[in-house]
């Protein structure tokens, strides 16, 4: 099965903004720069991502 990356809805239309991307994955979620795919991507356990996101959502 393929892996599915989705771009965040906050991400910028620019060259300068900020993209991010998730995929599910059988362990956890990924994240990575959408502008540079092939470098890789962060690998999270579904607790980690789920304080990230709540902790991002704060700063808004």
């Amino acid at each position: 099965m393929a892996v599915q990356w989705r771009k965040s809805s906050y991400s910028g239309t620019t060259n300068d903004d900020i993209c991010v991307e998730v995929a599910c994955f059988p362990s956890g979620v990924g994240v990575r720069d959408s502008k540079n795919p092939g470098l890789g991507h962060l690998a999270l356990t579904r607790g980690q991502f789920g304080r990230l996101a709540s902790g991002l959502k704060k700063q808004d």
